[in-house]
């Protein structure tokens, strides 16, 4: 193989698969960066009845889905597998279970094949959202990740180089806000509801804590924010006293914020960079990103994010991380396994 030879002559074509939880997506990228079909899959309405994922139920869909979804992805980009130079997939953290499905497909297409397989770490996929979006980004940067099962933040200091500065010690952001959702009765998926509620709440109505943790710590900490929150929620009931959803998810939201905020601002300062990138799932909420950037103008610090369809989970992101590590020469091998727990910059 010859990473300088593509088989298109000028560019490189990526297939990327993506199935670490409930989206079954694939995408055919070109170099890395343009994006020439992005096809997804959702689980959301079947799993909403259970109010979150249910693992063994996400594995059976993706095995449902995953070969048309493929076929639609190659058919929408106007390729054939001919044409691909390499198979990108996402081998971990995720469900073991939904985790397999993609990577069992992908070996199986790339021995048939004979073609270059390219493990990626899901969140280094969620970073890699932003060179799709922003064709003029380039590392160093600060980035913070936040999703329904990861709260990170890194400091990217190269295309495939990370600095872990922080990370959560008990529950992820998005898993935060699923779980007071639910306390609440707001359904399923908790993010987007708490987030459209906050906009017409007060922020300041209810003082639920902050956590920031030692002096100097980036890492993260919400298991007790939560846990102010359901007690709030069962006092109020056993008082007997209305609870104001506005008001408990504009404040909920807004302490959440205010120690993310800080701490992405206070690490892309010490590290001196002038750019912070959100990515994952809660990066799609409107009150992280209307926060950010104004705090980021008061450091003269550039703030980005990704569109809405690249913030949850998708192919596309992948496929980007993939060409990255192809180029690098970070190609896998056959004996590549599901690695739930994996953390950035694991090899």
């Amino acid at each position: 193989m010859n990473k300088n030879n593509p088989k298109n002559g000028q560019y490189y074509l990526t297939l990327a698969i993506e199935s670490s939880c409930d989206e079954t997506s694939a995408a055919v990228l070109k170099d890395g960066r343009e994006v020439l079909s992005n096809i997804i899959s959702t689980q959301v309405e079947e799993h909403k009845k259970f109010g979150g994922v249910v693992p063994e139920v996400a594995s059976r869909k993706h095995v449902e889905n995953i070969n048309m979804v493929i076929d639609e992805a190659l058919e929408k980009a106007n390729v054939t597998l001919d044409n691909i130079d390499h198979i990108g997939v996402t081998y971990g953290p995720g469900l073991v279970g939904a985790l397999l499905v993609g990577l069992s497909t992908a070996k199986a297409m790339a021995y048939a094949l004979d073609m270059p397989l390219v493990g990626v770490n899901h969140i280094e996929g969620h970073i890699c959202a932003n060179y799709i979006e922003h064709k003029d980004l380039k590392p160093p940067f600060m980035c913070l990740i936040v999703s329904g099962g990861h709260t990170h933040l890194a400091h990217v200091k190269d295309y495939g180089v990370y600095e872990m500065l922080g990370r959560t010690r008990d529950d992820a952001v998005g898993e935060a806000f699923d779980k007071v959702a639910r306390a609440m009765g707001l359904g399923y998926p908790g993010g987007p509801i708490i987030d459209k509620l906050a906009k017409t709440g007060n922020c300041e109505a209810i003082k639920f804590p902050r956590v920031y943790l030692e002096n100097g710590s980036y890492d993260f900490s919400l298991s007790g924010l939560k846990s102010a929150v359901l007690n709030y929620l069962n006092s109020q009931r056993q008082k007997g006293i209305e609870i104001v959803e506005e008001d408990v998810a504009a404040s909920f939201q807004r302490a959440v914020l205010d120690v993310l905020v800080k701490k992405a601002i206070d690490g892309a300062v010490e590290k001196k960079l002038d750019t912070i990138v959100i990515a994952g799932g809660v990066a799609a909420n409107s009150g992280l990103r209307h926060m950010l950037k104004e705090e980021g103008k008061k450091h003269n610090i550039k703030v980005l994010y990704p569109p809405l369809e690249l913030c949850t989970d998708n192919a596309a992101m992948i496929g980007c991380a993939a060409y990255y590590n192809y180029k690098a020469g970070k190609i896998s091998n056959m004996y590549l396994n599901a690695v739930p727990g994996l953390k950035l910059g694991s090899v």
